[in-house]
């Protein structure tokens, strides 16, 4: 379809988005910056992260140099967290193996920590104009229901055959230098605000009549996906200890597992390994506030919120700190974890 790269190009230019922080640049600190925000998230909470990260970090060296728990606490209510643990390793990867500059190709790109194929297609051909396809959700969506491909994704044979055929919708390499800018954002654009998962725009589609999935007379049909992963359930008993000066007692959080690297409240899989944890003195005066529920990409958490009130520091819980109320904002928290201390009294 010679056409389709040449409609997406002229559609976008008209009724694309113009106005994100990280457009209008061929940088790509910025562009990868971007790309990896907003894996799972969406552009309206992303903008005032960006915003807040690039004047933090301005460029990859400034990054590298810093340290994870600054990085996690920039990061913090954003989710994900190993994006964020990725995005500072691979700064210091390109600064240590690239001297700074980031490769120019998607081959490269893609070698890089936390850089999967779609986002270093993006920075290759947004900065760099290679002629390489982008598949991330909203690309894959509309390769899918243009091509009518019903093949399953949950495959990795036809995940591949995806890409091939994303890769056949490029524009003419004659013109693909000038026009890859154009393309890779019009896929974007296209996916993000017509090709929606529910109820696409197919009026305002500049390749209607192209497209498979309008002919078949079901779009949201698209793209196949059979395999569903399942969700669990998981609850967490913390042990809030508050000082009388309003700071909390948190550690750090291992390296692997929920909540990798950021600081936390001691955890516990029950409420009588809370109490066994504390001194006898203090049990009586043990509040367990309601439970609430937290919810993961896979999971959800049932957490109970343990407090116990100190006037000293005469009490503390094995590995962790003392953190007071005009410090625990810049660090590393979990989103519930920031959520309970925000709250005056409590949940």
């Amino acid at each position: 379809m010679p056409e389709f790269a040449a409609r997406v190009i002229a559609w976008q230019k008209v009724h694309g988005r113009h106005d994100l922080p990280w457009q209008k640049t061929c940088d790509p600190y910025r562009v990868w910056l971007s790309e990896v925000m907003l894996q799972q998230t969406q552009v309206a909470t992303v903008r005032a992260y960006f915003t807040r990260f690039v004047a933090r970090f301005p460029d990859v060296n400034r990054l590298a140099a810093a340290s994870q728990d600054e990085v996690l606490g920039l990061w913090s209510g954003l989710g994900y967290y190993s994006r964020a643990r990725n995005l500072h390793l691979c700064a210091q990867t390109i600064v240590s193996e690239y001297h700074g500059e980031f490769p120019r190709q998607a081959n490269l790109l893609q070698t890089l920590p936390g850089i999967g194929r779609s986002t270093a297609a993006a920075i290759a051909s947004l900065c760099f104009a290679e002629r390489v396809a982008i598949l991330d959700a909203n690309a894959k969506r509309v390769v899918a229901r243009v091509l009518g491909f019903d093949a399953d994704l949950a495959l990795a044979s036809n995940e591949r055959a995806l890409w091939d055929a994303a890769t056949g919708l490029l524009p003419d390499p004659n013109v693909a230098r000038t026009s890859m800018v154009g393309y890779t954002q019009g896929m974007m654009d296209l996916g993000a605000m017509v090709c929606l998962p529910k109820k696409p725009l197919c009026g305002a589609c500049p390749v209607q009549r192209q497209c498979g999935a309008v002919a078949a007379g079901d779009p949201q049909r698209y793209p196949v996906r059979s395999r569903k992963l399942k969700r669990s359930s998981q609850s967490l008993w913390l042990l809030w200890l508050r000082r009388s000066d309003g700071a909390v007692w948190l550690r750090k959080r291992p390296p692997s597992g929920v909540w990798a690297g950021l600081y936390c409240m001691p955890m516990f899989d029950s409420e009588q390994l809370v109490r066994d944890a504390l001194p006898t003195q203090f049990q009586k005066s043990l509040l367990i506030e309601p439970v609430f529920r937290h919810v993961l990409t896979h999971k959800d958490l049932h957490l109970h919120p343990c407090v116990v009130d100190l006037h000293d520091e005469s009490h503390t819980s094995g590995e962790g700190r003392w953190v007071t109320a005009a410090q625990w904002p810049d660090l590393g928290l979990p989103a519930p974890i920031r959520r309970l201390l925000s709250v005056p009294g409590g949940v």
